[in-house]
């Protein structure tokens, strides 16, 4: 296929190793581009009439479930720490397989500290107490009856990407590396609505949240926040939360580190001070190289991550790809996304694909020539506050590499001459 003339303005690299103008996905020039993945004379074949196109398909089911073919789209489940520990760990997203910015809600992350528990809604309660005017007990019946918000958040696990601070590069997928981090619609009541009703004492400005579960899980939360934008999620992506995800009712802080988003809500403390619960002085704390560490560092910070190409697909031929991923950050909405293929040495804007919301992962998408050459990708993300994601060079810096809470620097993947993608620091 010749290529127009606008076709080859449009293909013209906008940084090293193959990056091209994000207005080739925009204007045309795609087709120009990716010509030598199409055989010739393809079109004018016969398609064959398959087995099943010629007798009636399965019939109806109650609920919908995947295709059989898409079996290895499945959470990664690391082995518990511990024999008889089941409980106790994570199962992770697999976000190479994945694409938009909604986590299927059989897919979001888990991330459980005593199991998850089995929980009857009609006998489930959740009390609001301590520094309020007048105690509530709400059943789930009682909850249904508040005016419902909903609203697109991420949640991601304080400890994701955490084995980025070894000091050499795991041989492991994205889903090990990174797969704490999921997105959904929830829909709930505004925490503020209930302690406005409850009257909260002025000389309050903290609040601790307990799990349901046999661990009573349970964080301190600034009161500015709760009465923010917090949510008491009873639906995840249009149905009842998944029993992993905190079923019947769980708290969603939009932005704040997921530990703190506390699953099976069943209390909260209204306190005028933080708690320093087990589950916030033992674990979550910021461990600084200095000695000295950062405790309630909430938000998480502006972050980005390349899910395609990545570990586990392969380049098949060389030619047109396109670079997709996704960015988020606690402390606002998306602004900007830089791809690079040459291990940071040039960047160019990618392509932010609507909507791009507060507090929410947008995908981000750029074209790439591969040459069949090695390359290293890298996104690089810029949040509405100006926060840059930062080289691993400059976290290690400012933090060191000593904790494994909050890593947010640019990940790196390898593409070597076969085009399969692995972990490597640049």
């Amino acid at each position: 296929m010749a290529k127009r003339k606008s076709d080859r303005g449009l293909a013209e690299p906008a940084a090293g190793n193959g990056i091209l103008s994000r207005r080739t996905l925009f204007e045309g020039a795609i087709a120009a581009t990716a010509s030598s993945m199409t055989a010739a004379g393809a079109a004018a074949e016969l398609l064959p009439v398959q087995a099943y196109m010629q007798s009636p398909g399965a019939g109806f089911a109650t609920y919908g479930q995947p295709s059989r073919f898409e079996d290895k789209v499945l959470r990664v489940i690391p082995p518990p720490p511990a024999p008889g520990l089941l409980g106790i760990g994570t199962a992770r997203t697999p976000l190479h397989l994945l694409d938009g910015m909604i986590t299927p809600s059989g897919l979001h992350f888990e991330r459980s500290h005593s199991g998850i528990p089995d929980i009857d809604p009609d006998q489930h309660r959740l009390v609001i107490h301590g520094l309020v005017r007048q105690p509530l007990m709400f059943t789930l019946d009682a909850l249904h009856r508040y005016p419902m918000q909903s609203r697109i958040a991420f949640i991601e696990c304080a400890g994701n990407s955490g084995a980025l601070n070894a000091p050499q590069p795991q041989p492991l997928g994205i889903a090990a590396l990174h797969g704490l981090l999921s997105c959904s619609e929830w829909t709930g009541v505004r925490l503020a609505t209930l302690l406005e009703e409850a009257g909260v004492d002025p000389a309050a400005r903290w609040l601790i949240a307990e799990g349901a579960d046999g661990a009573s899980m349970s964080r301190s939360i600034p009161l500015a926040k709760a009465m923010d934008d917090a949510l008491v999620c009873l639906y995840q992506n249009g149905e009842r939360v998944r029993p992993s995800n905190g079923y019947p009712v769980r708290l969603l802080l939009p932005g704040f580190e997921g530990n703190t988003n506390v699953k099976w809500l069943r209390r909260i403390k209204v306190v005028a001070t933080p708690t320093m619960s087990k589950d916030e002085t033992s674990k979550y704390t910021i461990l600084l190289k200095d000695e000295k560490a950062w405790q309630f560092v909430f938000p998480m910070e502006v972050k980005s991550l390349i899910t395609r190409p990545a570990p586990g697909i392969a380049l098949t031929s060389r030619g047109f790809y396109e670079i997709s991923g996704l960015a988020w950050s606690g402390n606002g909405s998306i602004r900007q996304v830089d791809v690079s293929a040459d291990g940071g040495q040039s960047w160019a804007p990618a392509v932010l694909q609507e909507p791009i919301l507060p507090k929410a992962p947008v995908r981000f998408r750029a074209p790439w020539q591969w040459n069949g050459g090695p390359a290293v990708l890298q996104s690089r993300a810029t949040d509405s506050t100006g926060m840059v994601q930062p080289t691993r060079a400059a976290f290690a810096a400012e933090r060191g590499l000593r904790g494994i809470y909050h890593y947010n620097a640019i990940a790196s993947w390898r593409i070597d001459e076969k085009g399969e993608a692995t972990n490597v620091y640049a």
